[in-house]
């Protein structure tokens, strides 16, 4: 069901992303050849994965929804303790509201650096809380349970991010290169743009 919604997400705004990323890759090339500036491929690489999950982000939590009432819940853990431990309204509500904004803490952790988990806890809170506050104005709920889903969501990613960090350093040298990671980064791409590509009808496989 997870998996469905993020495909339906990338199909509905596939013709935006293709020309924001064309765009946003142009500018950024012309940034680097007019300042100098060293290139690293993996870097870039994924500055844009982030820029594309926050837009598919926007798409997710503004134009989709399993219960299209709205209303408003500001008693925690009202929502998460209704549905069935297991269930499809469980998975989606409850599973997916943590696992959606388990890239954010990843990436963001990343660019601040963050050391500790008050270092997300307080950008995650903000941005989930601004999510909600913008459903409501919408036509759609708000609902404080999401804002605590989200915000473990991405204490699991700054977990992530630590622990990742943790491992790359005991890792030979070469996994620890720019190489690697560029080389890495390539076969993402690639395959991304095959699945892409067949996704909207355009690919040859």
């Amino acid at each position: 069901m997870i998996v469905d919604t993020l495909t339906d997400a990338i199909i509905d705004v596939w013709p935006m992303l293709v020309i924001f990323l064309v765009v946003l890759i142009t500018i950024r090339i012309s940034y680097i050849q007019i300042n100098h500036e060293k290139f690293v491929f993996y870097q870039e690489f994924l500055n844009l994965i982030f820029i594309i999950y926050i837009l598919l982000l926007y798409q997710l939590l503004t134009s989709t929804e399993l219960n299209t009432m709205s209303g408003l819940n500001i008693v925690p853990f009202t929502e998460i303790f209704r549905y069935k431990i297991g269930s499809k309204l469980f998975i989606y509500n409850v599973i997916g509201n943590i696992l959606v904004f388990v890239p954010f803490g990843y990436f963001v952790s990343g660019y601040v650096k963050a050391k500790k988990v008050s270092h997300i806890l307080l950008i995650s809170f903000i941005s989930s809380l601004t999510v909600e506050l913008v459903q409501l104005k919408i036509g759609r709920s708000f609902d404080i349970d999401d804002v605590i889903l989200n915000v473990t969501g991405s204490i699991i990613g700054f977990l992530l991010f630590i622990g990742l960090s943790a491992i790359k350093k005991h890792l030979p040298r070469f996994f620890q290169t720019d190489l690697f990671y560029n080389i890495l980064c390539i076969c993402l791409l690639i395959i991304a743009i095959i699945y892409f590509t067949n996704l909207i009808g355009l690919g040859w496989f």
